[in-house]
């Protein structure tokens, strides 16, 4: 690892360290690895769905509600989103899974100090992307009439990730917090955002780690 990494000193620092106020590090690839692999998922379903909209292929698997699923991709709701985005909706939600998928892989697996600005931007694409999938389901019942089997799917996988990614993005909110609360200084929350060393952001992880952990000695920020 890099010395220019912040930690304690950033070549030691324990990369699977468990963080406040979890019992477990949200960062490490056990939590992100499954955030991954059910994006990937939902990607591969929402460009199948894609292809239709576009007519690169001639029908869409749905195996409970039959041709309904057209019914549902070739709305007028469906139409008229793909009139404004100059995209099918499908094919901006395969986009965005697979941002999902990409942003969970990129960073070390203590990405939440290092790189909080990496968890932020896969918080916004993760977080925004269910909500809009919850509002798409409801058009469904309410304004098309018909359901569409792999947008459902797609809607819960969406769901599923807003609760997975959600406490590794609360734990970089949480760190840049301190940072502030212990500095007041814009300049040195906006340098712990972007990953650059600060002794404060030092601190600040320290006092996230230390409390549950307790195997880092505050000696460590003096080396």
């Amino acid at each position: 690892m890099s010395a220019s990494l912040k930690g304690y000193p950033a070549e030691s620092a324990d990369l699977e360290v468990r963080v406040s106020p979890y019992s477990y590090n949200p960062s490490a690839w056990s939590q992100r690895l499954p955030i991954c692999v059910l994006a990937f998922i939902a990607f591969l379903l929402a460009t199948h769905m894609g292809l239709y909209q576009w007519r690169l292929i001639g029908d869409v698997w749905d195996p409970a509600f039959g041709d309904q699923s057209k019914q549902v991709l070739d709305s007028d709701v469906a139409k008229k989103m793909h009139l404004w985005l100059g995209v099918p909706d499908a094919i901006l939600g395969a986009i965005a899974y697979l941002g999902d998928a990409i942003f969970g892989l990129a960073g070390s697996t203590r990405r939440w100090q290092y790189r909080p600005w990496l968890v932020i931007l896969f918080g916004i694409d993760v977080i925004p992307l269910g909500l809009v999938s919850g509002i798409l389901v409801i058009c469904q019942a309410t304004i098309v009439g018909n359901w569409c089997f792999l947008c459902l799917v797609t809607a819960l996988i969406s769901l599923v990730l807003v609760v997975m990614a959600y406490d590794e993005v609360y734990v970089s909110l949480k760190y840049l917090a301190l940072v502030w609360k212990k500095t007041k200084s814009r300049k040195i929350v906006w340098r712990a955002l972007w990953g650059f060393p600060e002794k404060a952001a030092d601190e600040a992880a320290l006092e996230m780690v230390g409390t549950i952990s307790g195997s880092i000695s505050p000696d460590a920020l003096s080396k």
